[in-house]
């Protein structure tokens, strides 16, 4: 194979994400990037560092696109509102991208600035949209490890085909999002009473 004219660290990983939304995360090895990218494995050690480097930068990646969309959701929304459009978003950015969205897990060897700094946004994100029901900062962490554990197990048995029962996935998905909801006003008013 003759080397790739112009080929760069943007393309790379471009092409490393449609491959972990095609086949998994665990699909993406240098080798099969390689010769999908019509490259020898050695020409991509120019632009990465290797397998970890690749896994750093879709998690980089991933982590920028999970943070503009729930972004998008909650801008000009509050409190209830704000709260469904993040639940919806987030569900839709894994259904699109769920090996992207599997590469946000990646956690790295040695504490890594730049995706710490991501992880701090969104969480910030979050915080920001649960901040309208008043909740204690102990509340608050609970509130925000609740809607990552929902989002994140749901999403993982739907791309796991564990939902075999005949009731409807996204009505299951709104039900889940209404009792978290009701559960955080709840939480709120006792809080404030």
């Amino acid at each position: 194979m003759s080397p790739r004219i112009g080929l760069n660290l943007s393309m790379i990983v471009q092409a490393a994400i449609q491959l972990a939304d095609e086949q998994g995360v665990q699909a993406v090895t240098l080798s099969v990037l390689a010769q999908q990218l019509k490259v020898r494995s050695p020409s991509l050690y120019n632009h990465i560092d290797g397998l970890p480097g690749l896994r750093r930068e879709m998690a980089l990646a991933g982590l920028q696109q999970l943070k503009e969309t729930i972004m998008m959701a909650a801008v000009g929304r509050a409190g209830d509102l704000a709260i469904r459009e993040v639940f919806r978003a987030y569900l839709h950015f894994v259904r699109q991208h769920p090996g992207l969205y599997e590469a946000t897990l990646y956690v790295p060897e040695q504490l890594d600035e730049q995706l710490e700094q991501l992880s701090q946004q969104i969480l910030e994100l979050v915080r920001q949209v649960l901040s309208a029901y008043h909740l204690t900062d102990a509340q608050m962490i609970h509130a925000t490890r609740g809607l990552r554990s929902i989002l994140h197990g749901f999403s993982s048995l739907e791309r796991s085909k564990g939902f075999a029962l005949k009731e409807d996935v996204d009505e299951s998905f709104e039900w889940i999002l209404n009792v978290y909801v009701q559960g955080l006003k709840a939480m709120g008013q006792s809080t404030n009473a």
